[in-house]
């Protein structure tokens, strides 16, 4: 046995065999940490992004449903329901209000429903038309709490706008089968309301949820949402048990709050719009990684105890078999199988690795684009970022200088190939600027834009970095991307500081806004943009143009646009500027036919796709002929409609939207192609009260907003919501509020207290 022990060979097969044994440990454990907890590390980065979306995205939903209440309550009737004549139910009124109720909610996907009634009436009035109100809640909408009673007596009670909890509601379908919904009520509030309305607002969740892209957050998650008192409001997790949680959590208006219970990280967000609290419940690890850690941990444990006895073993009988078996490899006459699962298995382990690689590297790809962009702005960002800014530093900024490069790619008409992905763009572009000897990163940014960041030496060097550019642009035109026409702007060169990266950026965005829509370069040069400002706006041929179409004049109106954008584009003036009176040419040839409800769709796609092709155009000919493209369309529209274009719900859409102008009566009796006196006759019939009145009441409902929760001054309110001066403004105040602007700002300064 001695012998055994001490034989040389035994000695040396044990010894490599755990040597063997050590290295699989290792490179395993390696595998499973950068393959799980490395990639989770990558995704928990990226998810605080997208959930910030998220929210945003909340906040604009909400905002949507909260300017919603606010024009409900400014359509007609403002008072009640009862005719005046004979104090009967006045359907007139009711069908009015139901046809603006259904253009008010018709672009927005994710409201079920909207739901005005009266005190005075047992009457439920919605977008699809009135029923009983016990009927329609009791029924149509049923559930066991938020019946008809409840609605009623919550109705009756001083209370602010309120979003009710969410909740499964019984609701007949169309063939009057109950199925289950799961709906959210928006309740408008009632202590400055500007009518005796009671207006809620129906929110289906899932179409909410769908709205918002709440399914792109990291898999496991969940959404809690609360109001400003901390009340739940709707949970994506049935278990949340946040009770311990939000005890130890302060927010303020400036600060997130983020902290671990058990095997979840609650990251807390408070909404500077509504006061709303987001709550984001993450996995502290991948779900159910506790158990595959321990399980793993059992097995390799277990592997090595059998694999060291195993050794003993093997080392003691397999010596001289061992030994024959090396002469044979050294012979070259093995043709063993398991040689080749040896090597199979080696093959398929480097396999693996590629791809864990590729993966992270394409995290890491994104992770550090993010950080660029973010790096653009002037927001502040948590300390987070700034570390995440240091690890790419050197990346970013390898040289002692740089400049930034504004690219725009856009494919020709003409291609007849389909468009590059915009990772492939940004790859053929870095790479072209690496031939002509330029060290860059280039990141897309959004739609057809690029931005690279480009090393310099010294200052010097950006001369010739403009003429290799402009040769870089036209080899890429012709070979890596052949379809696409290229454009390029280059800002000053900076010192390779994180804080001069908005700087550039600032730089080239404005070289965009303003190169000269006369300048063919395919490089643009900020150092050498001659701005200009004799900018040609003719007023009075554009209130022609308005007429010419509306009488269907089409051969005039072409005239008009040819002659102000010739005129422009032979004064050299800048893009954004040219891009700016092409727009206001075209809301003054909508301007007419915009209140037409059959084809508010039609004139929307109208205006979208101008608007698109305006913001990604190079040459102003295409601008040109957009505009006149347009004006053949509505020059149709301008012979086929009559010109009594009044319409109640247009009126105090247009008020609510213009209420800051001096919106004079023969002003607005214009907008709406009529004459003052009939106008004012229409809309006192309409409205119930007149026109200055009614337009008086929309201002003070916004300067009491302002008075509430701005620090502006009297004068300064005054002027933003429409009047000349202030003591206009606080006269008109005091006669309809009964006190002073400053007064009602004590006042609720006082509630608050």
């Amino acid at each position: 046995m001695k012998r055994i022990v001490t034989n040389l060979g035994v000695l040396q097969i044990f010894f490599s065999l755990l040597l063997v044994i050590a290295i699989m440990f290792v490179s395993t454990y390696l595998i499973y940490r950068n393959s799980i907890s490395g990639i989770y590390d990558k995704v928990t980065q990226n998810n605080t992004l997208v959930f910030k979306s998220v929210v945003q995205s909340f906040d604009d939903s909400f905002r949507t449903v909260d300017n919603i209440i606010h024009s409900v309550h400014s359509l007609p009737p403002s008072d009640n329901l009862i005719s005046p004549d004979d104090d009967s139910l006045d359907m007139t009124k009711v069908y009015t209000l139901v046809k603006n109720l259904s253009t008010l909610i018709s672009t927005v996907d994710y409201i079920e429903e909207v739901v005005v009634f009266y005190d005075d009436a047992r009457l439920a009035i919605t977008s699809q038309g009135t029923s009983g109100f016990d009927r329609f809640f009791d029924s149509k909408y049923r559930h066991d709490t938020y019946n008809a009673s409840y609605w009623k007596t919550y109705a009756a009670t001083k209370h602010a706008f309120k979003i009710f909890p969410a909740d499964s509601f019984k609701v007949l379908d169309i063939n009057q089968q109950p199925r289950s919904r799961n709906l959210m009520i928006a309740f408008g509030g009632n202590k400055l309301a500007t009518s005796s309305k009671n207006v809620m607002i129906m929110i289906d969740v899932a179409a909410l949820l769908k709205h918002v892209n709440q399914q792109s957050v990291i898999p496991g998650a969940s959404l809690i949402l609360l109001d400003q008192d901390r009340n739940i409001i709707f949970s994506t997790d049935k278990q949340w048990g946040l009770v311990d949680v939000l005890n130890d959590v302060y927010f303020n208006a400036d600060q997130e709050a983020s902290l671990t219970r058990e095997n979840y990280e609650y990251n807390f967000y408070k909404s500077d719009y509504n006061g709303f609290i987001y709550i984001d419940k993450v996995p502290y690890q991948f779900q159910n990684l506790n158990p595959v850690t321990q399980a793993n941990d059992s097995i390799m444990l277990t592997a090595i105890v059998c694999a060291v006895a195993l050794s003993v073993f093997l080392s003691i009988y397999l010596n001289r078999p061992v030994k024959r078996i090396l002469r044979l490899l050294g012979g070259g006459h093995s043709k063993g199988n398991d040689f080749r699962k040896i090597y199979s298995g080696i093959v398929k382990l480097q396999a693996d690795n590629e791809l864990y690689r590729d993966q992270l590297a394409f995290a890491d790809k994104e992770l550090r684009r993010g950080v660029f962009l973010q790096a653009l702005d002037e927001s502040a960002h948590a300390k987070a970022h700034d570390i995440q800014l240091q690890t790419y530093y050197p990346a970013l900024f390898g040289e002692h200088c740089f400049v930034m490069v504004l690219f725009q790619a856009r494919p020709r008409p003409d291609a007849g190939e389909a468009p590059l992905p915009v990772e492939t763009i940004a790859d053929r572009l870095e790479a072209g600027l690496r031939r002509e000897g330029a060290e860059a990163s280039v990141f897309h940014v959004s739609r057809a834009e690029f931005i690279a960041v480009v090393g310099l030496s010294k200052p010097d060097e950006r001369a010739r970095l403009l003429k290799r550019l402009r040769g870089s642009i036209a080899a890429a035109e012709k070979e890596a991307l052949l379809g696409y026409d290229l454009w390029a702007c280059v800002s000053e060169a900076y010192a390779s500081e994180i804080k001069n990266a908005n700087r550039g950026y600032r730089d080239v965005m404005n070289g965009m806004l303003y190169r000269n829509v006369g300048d063919a370069a395919s490089v643009l040069d900020v150092e050498e943009i001659e701005y200009v400002w004799n900018v040609y706006f003719p007023f009075e041929k554009l209130e022609k143009l308005s007429n010419y179409l509306l009488n269907g004049k089409l051969q005039e109106s072409v005239q008009i646009i040819r002659e102000t954008m010739g005129e422009n584009a032979a004064r050299n003036v800048h893009r954004h500027q040219l891009v700016h009176i092409a727009k206001s040419m075209l809301f003054y040839m909508l301007r007419y036919a915009g209140s037409s409800a059959n084809m508010r769709e039609e004139l929307y796609a109208i205006e979208t796709e101008f608007c698109r092709r305006a913001e990604q155009t190079f040459d102003y000919r295409e601008l040109e002929e957009a505009l006149v493209a347009v004006a053949g369309r509505l020059s149709a529209y301008g012979r086929a409609e009559p010109k009594n274009k009044l319409n109640s719900a247009f009126i105090s859409q247009y008020i609510e939207l213009h209420y800051m102008e001096n919106l004079y009566l023969d002003q607005i009796a214009a907008v709406m192609e009529t004459t003052p006196k009939y106008f004012s006759n229409y809309f006192k019939k309409t409205f119930g009260v007149n026109y200055v009145e009614y337009l008086n009441k929309v201002r003070l409902s916004h300067a009491r907003d302002l008075l509430r929760s701005t620090s502006l001054s009297i004068a300064e309110i005054g002027e933003k919501t429409g009047y000349l001066n202030a003591s206009t403004f606080t006269t008109t105040f005091k006669k309809y509020m009964g006190v002073s602007p400053s007064d009602y700002r004590k006042q609720n300064d006082q509630q608050i207290v």
